[in-house]
């Protein structure tokens, strides 16, 4: 345990901030398994409202710092192969 008062105060912000990254990187990964609950029904409209939605979401995830900038296009392109496929 930190003695002194900014350290302290650097525990409290971390775990605030570790708190804030795993439900961002959480909220992430539903936005992603529902565009693939979408494509896996076959359902197009669904699965392109849910695309634009995941899209979105990686995007910022990637701004942000949850993932590497070729993380994010690796899945979006991933996401948008499994959409074409759905035509």
């Amino acid at each position: 345990m930190p003695n002194i008062k900014s350290a302290k105060k650097r525990v409290l912000v971390s775990q605030a901030k570790a708190a804030q990254n795993k439900a961002a990187r959480s909220a992430l990964k539903t936005d992603i398994k529902k565009f693939e609950a979408a494509v896996a029904e076959g359902n197009r409209s669904e699965a392109d409202a849910a695309y634009k939605v995941a899209v979105k979401a990686v995007d910022k995830a990637a701004a942000r710092g949850l993932l590497h900038r070729n993380n994010a296009a690796n899945k979006k392109s991933k996401m948008t192969v499994k959409l074409s496929k759905l035509a």
